[in-house]
């Protein structure tokens, strides 16, 4: 699409939702501050360490939400078996991240194997200790391979890597491939706005998702469009402003926004939950990196646009009036419940499950 094409797209948008001026002009400041990076920066962006999708737990929990509108609770033990295998691997991408000697590896293996809970002076935490215990295992009839010694295998055999490989990272990637392999004849509608280089939609592919996903993405930015589609072939990636989607009432079954909102004004905020609740028939799956249970947005501009702290209370009111039925995890939180562990995430990062 040539930037002409694309600036009349999103003008005949504004008008069409008869945004008033200032609103307009966010909106032009959000894309321009998009648009000065490269689409090799974009492709890369949100994507590795502990934003890799495959491990982080909002990307992991936005696939389960779509997982669970498809299913019910068939395949719940596999979910919860990749939220464990997202912690698990969280937890080593940490001990790698120190640059580990070999050798230490080797005692932290050993450790594993003899069910220790210290690895000369590194602890490991009891969720990892079981995981690898019952590994490898049978799951919803599907079997779960050992997939931490697989990464420890191969971190050593490559001193200073910081990351687990990508076999062991791709692991549930291959086990949602043979769940989801037959379904019924049903898809489901989906919009993601503000989605990015299909930063998680790549992964919705790798893992045989999307097969069963009729999936739009909307994004201000002409790179990051041109980037998912030409990654994502399977999807079906347009310019579009989350401030005036243009499509009709209740057209598809399923939302999903990830680490935008938090860059709007408040009343963009407020024009944002009701564009995505009007086109939206069943629910929203909302990522947030900077959330908190306080009584009052803190709103903080920068440069382009904002990068607010956002109330939970006043966003779950937001949605209230929406007769949204909302579901509010604080990851460190439910990771701590989960595991007693929460040391790999933000204390600000939450995801709202809402049922309209």
């Amino acid at each position: 699409m040539s930037q002409a094409a694309a600036d009349g797209q999103l003008d005949s948008l504004q008008r069409g939702a008869r945004l008033p001026k200032h609103l307009i002009e966010e909106t032009a400041r959000l894309r321009s501050s998009w648009a000065r990076h490269s689409p090799e920066m974009l492709r890369n962006y949100l994507v590795a360490g502990v934003q890799d999708p495959r491990t982080n737990l909002q990307s992991v929990l936005l696939r389960h939400f779509l997982i669970e509108g498809l299913l019910g609770d068939h395949c719940a033990a596999l979910r919860h078996a990749e939220v464990r295998f997202a912690a698990v691997l969280t937890w080593l991408r940490q001990v790698l991240e120190t640059r580990p000697e070999p050798e230490e590896l080797a005692v932290l293996r050993h450790a594993l194997k003899v069910g220790a809970d210290n690895a000369e002076g590194t602890p490991i935490p009891a969720f990892v200790r079981q995981a690898f215990a019952r590994l490898p295992g049978v799951v919803d009839g599907l079997e779960v391979p050992n997939y931490l010694a697989q990464a420890l295998e191969s971190a050593l055999r490559q001193p200073g890597c910081t990351q687990p490989d990508e076999g062991s990272l791709n692991v549930f990637m291959m086990l949602w491939q043979q769940a989801l392999a037959s379904l019924p004849p049903h898809r489901l509608s989906v919009l993601e706005a503000g989605c990015g280089s299909a930063n998680d939609f790549r992964f919705m592919v790798a893992s045989g998702l999307a097969r069963w996903l009729d999936y739009t993405g909307i994004d201000l930015c002409e790179n990051n469009i041109a980037t998912a589609q030409a990654l994502c072939p399977e999807g079906r990636f347009r310019m579009g402003n989350l401030l005036a989607i243009d499509y009709p009432d209740k057209s598809f079954d399923f939302g999903l926004v990830q680490d935008v909102l938090e860059h709007l004004s408040l009343e963009a905020l407020e024009v944002a939950v009701s564009e995505l609740c009007r086109v939206v028939r069943r629910g929203l799956c909302l990522g947030f990196f900077q959330m908190y249970e306080g009584t009052e947005h803190i709103v903080r501009r920068v440069d382009a646009y904002h990068v607010n702290t956002l109330s939970l209370p006043r966003v779950r009111a937001l949605l209230d009036r929406w007769g949204g039925r909302v579901q509010a995890i604080h990851i460190r939180t439910w990771l701590a419940h989960q595991f007693d562990w929460a040391d790999a995430y933000w204390d600000t990062a939450y995801t709202l499950m809402v049922w309209l």
